[in-house]
């Protein structure tokens, strides 16, 4: 159930992405708040800063990693101007936000120029569909990596 506050911070989300797009960024915005607390607020910053993957919610979500000196969120919920493209969910996820609350929809993100349903639609597809080719190349040490982490008495899981 939503309240008073949600929209509060959902609020604060839409107006920082509707300033970025003033600044000259993306038209998106996050905010992570934990309690009554702002974490850390990030915008789209892809064009400017040259990175496909300066989505407003990852930059939200590093800022917030950096701020609590941890890289994992539980605690604090993500307020998003937008619903989160995969890449961004899929980092909600890792991040593990207790809660995603968004305002736009994908739907709207695509009336407005941002059409993410294709990356939905493609990622229930088998990686050997998609534009970009993805193969696996078997090399006789592949597990090495991860034989090393599960041997590594000090690693830190996540």
């Amino acid at each position: 159930m939503m309240s008073a506050v949600d929209e509060k911070w959902l609020q604060q989300a839409v107006e920082l992405a509707t300033a970025n797009v003033a600044a000259g960024g993306g038209p998106f915005g996050a905010v992570i708040v934990r309690g009554d607390v702002v974490v850390a607020t990030g915008v789209n910053r892809v064009t400017r800063d040259l990175d496909p993957t300066a989505h407003a919610e990852v930059t939200a979500i590093r800022a917030a990693c950096r701020e609590l000196g941890d890289f994992a969120l539980g605690g604090c919920t993500l307020y998003t101007s937008c619903e989160p493209c995969p890449m961004c969910a899929t980092s909600a996820l890792w991040a593990r936000l207790d809660r995603v609350v968004f305002a736009a929809n994908r739907h709207d993100a695509a009336d407005g120029g941002f059409d993410d349903r294709a990356f939905y639609d493609l990622l229930s597809s088998a990686p050997m569909a998609w534009p970009t080719s993805v193969q696996e190349l078997r090399l006789g040490t592949a597990v090495a990596p991860f034989l090393a982490w599960r041997e590594n008495p000090v690693r830190v899981d996540y």
